[in-house]
């Protein structure tokens, strides 16, 4: 694949693009929910080296991946028909198609430092940074926001995971130095103050190496539940419901359903706080708002683990400000908020913690918040 980058580097009708990962501040699973959530994207990106061909053949190769390139015919793509990563790029393209806009084959060269399996949004990035780069290749004059609800419909309906917007939206819309206040019924959005660091902290990731993917169906169950409490409530949205009535429409509610309804509820909430906050330029008291939200999708929400609780306990304890877990649940990743000063204490504090479990030791790094989807060359 060497000479595709080579090729495409110099060639007509070619370049790279990059598209980050995210991690999500506040607000999860609240995104399918209509809800707002309050993402950052990573400083860690998947970059894609395309050129268009003309012979109907989509050539995927990823540096990350095992084996050659997967080539596909973009006039056979069907749901389903893809496996592995390479499903992600394709999704993108059938998508497209199917959309009416008429893009053929195509060379992809991709090469990713998104952990994967880590709830940091690897595959969020790869259909965001294929549909930025056919979306400049074929002039196809598509927004942000549109790039967006297109990466998600491919996910959605080619991969079969009926996540919400908020990984695309944070991948192609967000801002460096700031964070996005994403509305995810209108898709309305506000670049919120970011710059911890000039307060003197840090947002840790940890990546507890316990994968999940939200391919194998509990997060499908989530969803349907809340819909289910939708409908017994009457509403659209659990996005509907004011914090105000919430006792009372639990006391409507099936006992499997209290949990789920109270955790979306109170995490807009929680979603809220966090803005007004970051406007108010008090970093430092999102760390209360962060354990409690963790606190939420452990107990109410049941998508919490033993490997992500660890992270947060043992964060706490060594003196982070907050910690809650991230992504889909069920593993992955949990941020940390932290003073610049005791980082590396935090930090070593979680490992020791962890090989006291007999766990892998977790990846840790900190996160900044990042630029979205580009063209870089």
């Amino acid at each position: 694949m060497r000479t595709i980058r080579e090729d495409a580097a110099a060639g007509v009708g070619a370049g790279v693009w990059r598209a980050p990962g995210r991690v999500n501040v506040i607000g999860e699973h609240t995104d399918y929910n209509d809800g707002f959530v309050l993402p950052i994207a990573l400083p860690h990106a998947a970059r894609a080296t395309v050129r268009a061909r003309q012979d109907g053949v989509l050539s995927l190769y990823s540096e990350q991946g095992q084996g050659p390139a997967v080539e596909l015919d973009v006039r056979t793509l069907t749901p389903g028909g893809v496996d592995g990563w390479a499903r992600y790029p394709a999704a993108v393209v059938w998508a497209l198609r199917e959309a009416g806009y008429p893009v053929g084959g195509a060379d992809v060269h991709i090469d990713s430092d998104v952990p994967t399996g880590a709830g940091l949004s690897s595959s969020a990035a790869i259909e965001c940074v294929v549909a930025a780069a056919f979306n400049d290749l074929h002039g196809l004059g598509l927004d942000r926001p549109e790039l967006a609800r297109l990466a998600q419909y491919a996910e959605n309906a080619f991969v079969g995971v009926p996540c919400g917007i908020m990984d695309q939206m944070a991948s192609v819309c967000a801002r460096r130095g700031a964070a996005l206040f994403l509305d995810t019924r209108d898709l309305s959005s506000r670049h919120v103050p970011f710059d911890i660091e000039s307060a003197g902290l840090r947002l840790l990731v940890i990546d507890t190496r316990m994968k999940h993917d939200l391919a194998d169906g509990e997060y499908a169950k989530l969803r349907a539940a809340c819909a289910r409490g939708c409908g017994l409530l009457g509403l659209p949205s659990l996005r509907d419901l004011d914090p105000r009535d919430l006792p009372a429409a639990l006391a409507r509610l099936p006992r499997d359903l209290v949990p789920l309804v109270r955790h979306v509820v109170s995490e807009n909430t929680r979603v809220e706080q966090a803005v007004a906050l970051l406007d108010a330029g008090e970093p430092r008291a999102l760390g209360p708002v962060l354990t409690a939200g963790h606190l939420s999708l452990r107990d109410d929400y049941g998508v919490s683990c033993s490997a992500t609780d660890l992270a947060v306990d043992a964060a706490v304890e060594a003196g982070a400000l907050g910690a809650r877990m991230t992504g889909g649940g069920f593993g992955g990743s949990v941020l940390a908020l932290v003073d610049t000063g005791t980082a590396l204490t935090v930090a070593g504090a979680v490992k020791r913690a962890f090989r006291r479990a007999g766990r892998r030791i977790p990846r840790i790094f900190a996160a900044s918040a990042s630029a979205g989807a580009r063209r870089i060359t």
